[in-house]
């Protein structure tokens, strides 16, 4: 085992990540790390009803679920879990109001929060302890550094993040063999970071019809996803394979496993497919992906951070406060096609 431990093994710690998708899978590694190190100490995660959909089965690890849409009763059933027990520390790794008035429900002498330059929302006045501030660190480096305080230090990084027979049998059902294959998941949550359907479209042909390979389209079960999707498949020549709204999470990370590589903006698909180990073609302008792009290979993502930058804020990226994000109308049109397909055609070629 290799000895990056330091300090002596908490009894017990509460991790408090809720939200988001992709957010969640960076807090893996690091339940991996104090496992792998301190596999006598009690893990506590306090998590998002939607997250804990893809993570809650990690094995020694207790979730605690909080349901932001319940409004104080969320906060209340959190409080009655918790009511009585003491934690050796918080890792308090989120910067919401939200956030931290759920971090009132811990108790713990030891309450490691961000630096004060990545906090915000008044988080200072709830932790007592701070990670080192770091300029240039990815969102997973980030979490892992709240390891820092406790004398840990991440070395390695692992997800195994467990996936059901059923999952597996529904991916193998759905793209059975190993044909190559493009899953696109087109949509995120901030839709400033989403591309144009049409250039969607294109690529899927460029795929599908130059290339040969097996394209398929995943998405949530939302309105809006589906339209999107819609949109997308009224303007692409070829016919790809729509799962849109038809998966589970746990299904998403078998399909996104047996992918060749995914096609997606900065979005929780991005991190879940990285996390099975499916190279990502990320589309990156209202976003830096040293940042916030696939944390183990981002040679195939298009990143035009740079560019948004000069243009909406009139300086270089490395001028910008480092995270700042750039969702402006149109920022995404600085991604063409034609960059995409660069990219898409590199990877066939990896391939064979």
């Amino acid at each position: 085992m290799d000895q990056a431990a330091t300090g002596t093994a908490p009894a017990s710690l509460c991790l408090l990540r809720t939200s988001a998708l992709g957010d969640v899978t960076h807090v893996v590694p690091l339940v991996r790390t104090v496992q792998a190190h301190w596999p006598q100490t009690r893990l506590t995660w306090l998590i998002g009803r939607l997250e804990h959909k893809l993570v809650g089965d990690l094995p020694g690890v207790e979730f605690i679920v909080f349901d932001k849409h319940a409004g104080r009763a969320g906060y209340r059933a959190v409080r009655e879990q918790l009511a009585g027990r003491r934690f050796d520390a918080l890792l308090h790794m989120q910067v919401a109001l939200r956030s931290n008035l759920l971090s009132l429900a811990v108790k713990a002498p030891l309450r490691i929060g961000y630096d004060r330059a990545r906090s915000k929302d008044l988080h200072g006045l709830f932790v007592n302890c701070r990670i080192p501030a770091r300029r240039g660190d990815h969102v997973l480096d980030a979490m892992a550094s709240f390891l820092e305080p406790l004398g840990l230090k991440q070395t390695q990084v692992r997800w195994d993040i467990p996936v059901p027979d059923e999952a597996h049998a529904f991916a193998e059902r759905h793209l059975p063999g190993d044909t190559p294959t493009l899953v696109v998941s087109p949509v995120s949550s901030h839709r400033l970071r989403n591309w144009r359907a049409e250039r969607y479209a294109a690529v899927i042909d460029h795929a599908m019809l130059v290339l040969g390979w097996r394209v398929a389209l995943c998405g949530g079960p939302s309105a809006y996803e589906r339209e999107f999707g819609d949109a997308i498949l009224a303007q692409a020549k070829a016919r790809p394979l729509d799962l849109i709204g038809k998966d589970t999470l746990k299904q998403l990370l078998a399909l996104l496993g047996r992918a060749s590589l995914v096609l997606t903006p900065d979005s929780g698909p991005m991190h879940i497919a990285n996390a099975v180990g499916t190279p990502v073609l990320g589309l990156h302008a209202a976003s830096n992906p040293a940042r916030s792009g696939p944390y183990s290979d981002r040679q195939w993502c298009v990143d035009r951070y740079d560019a948004a930058a000069r243009k909406y804020r009139k300086k270089p990226a490395d001028a910008l406060p480092w995270g700042a994000k750039l969702e402006y109308p149109g920022v995404m049109d600085l991604i063409e096609v034609d960059d995409v397909i660069e990219r898409l055609e590199a990877f066939a070629a990896t391939l064979g």
